[in-house]
């Protein structure tokens, strides 16, 4: 596996923001999804876009990263390069992901393979063909938690994963987000949509945090420690990020599993990125020097984004 990033796409910030301003800007084509409207065992929703193909079609699910959607740009390459060859996409919405607000007291997390769980068991129950699990960023290290706290009873649901750009050692990201230019682009663009849909959270359920602690956070660090943490049964941010990281590990998975991180990463530092003695026979990492996150954009300008999907899908199909 190879990668290179476009001559006029230097940096790791460029090959990142570039990529994701595409998907905004509507100049990627957006595929007509199907929309359905799971119960989750909590009795709260998750809505799962589809992308249909043959019964027997391979069958691809893919979980988005922190304030994804079937909208953010590798979910339109992924699906126009399923579409293109005939499998079909599923998308699954983490929790007040999906336009409307989630009915529970709680939304989503780095380390939920709880929500994982169910949903790739669900996929699984309908689908008679071959299923194979995508996480980006956020989803990543998610669906690699899952994978480790399934062990050996997660190959009997998918055939094989791969995590893109996933922060394995959450701590290490969310210093390496919470400084610098990254501070700056990042954190504010995050925080911009997360502590509305907070505050729409606190509206259903008075008392569930401290609006003013909320309003005052500046960092995930600190949104973290008001919301998410608690939300989720973690103490703290310390704890919620301790306890949700992939990278410890990372040996204890039991189906084939590609980790996927470009070392230019601003949202990932490369000297956290675990190493291929640490991670077991079941793993492989693929760690290039340019991507950036979720990037992996090449061509001419403006650039186009299969190649991420082309070779990641590749490697699933070829791992099975």
């Amino acid at each position: 596996m190879k990668y290179h990033a476009p001559w006029w796409l230097p940096g790791g910030h460029a090959q990142t923001i570039w990529p994701a301003l595409q998907g905004r800007s509507g100049s990627l084509a957006v595929p007509t999804y199907r929309r359905e409207r799971w119960t989750a065992p909590d009795g709260d929703f998750v809505d799962v876009d589809w992308l249909d193909a043959a019964a027997t079609a391979p069958l691809l699910v893919l979980f988005h990263g922190l304030e994804g959607s079937s909208s953010s740009h590798y979910a339109l390459a992924f699906g126009r390069w399923a579409q293109a060859r005939g499998w079909a996409l599923a998308v699954p919405h983490f929790r007040g992901c999906s336009g409307e607000i989630n009915r529970a007291p709680r939304a989503y997390h780095s380390g939920d393979f709880e929500e994982i769980g169910w949903i790739l068991a669900a996929v699984r129950a309908r689908h008679a063909g071959p299923l194979y699990a995508v996480g980006v960023s956020l989803g990543g290290n998610a669906l690699l938690r899952w994978a480790q706290e399934a062990g050996s009873t997660a190959a009997a649901v998918v055939q094989a994963l791969a995590s893109v750009s996933a922060p394995v050692d959450l701590a290490a990201s969310g210093q390496a987000i919470g400084r610098g230019l990254s501070r700056q682009v990042y954190t504010r663009m995050f925080l911009q949509t997360m502590k509305p849909k907070a505050l729409q959270k606190l509206a259903q359920f008075p008392g569930l945090f401290d609006a003013q602690a909320l309003h005052a956070a500046q960092d995930l660090y600190d949104f973290d420690n008001v919301f998410t943490a608690p939300l989720h049964g973690f103490k703290n941010t310390h704890d919620y990020w301790q306890r949700a990281s992939a990278k410890a590990r990372l040996a204890d998975i039991r189906l084939p599993s590609l980790v996927v991180n470009a070392l230019n990463d601003p949202f990932v530092p490369a000297s956290s990125l675990p190493r291929q003695n640490e991670v077991g026979s079941f793993v492989t990492l693929w760690q290039p020097q340019q991507g950036g996150h979720v990037g992996f954009m090449a061509g001419p300008p403006p650039g186009q984004l299969q190649t991420l999907p082309q070779t990641v899908a590749g490697w699933l199909q070829s791992h099975t």
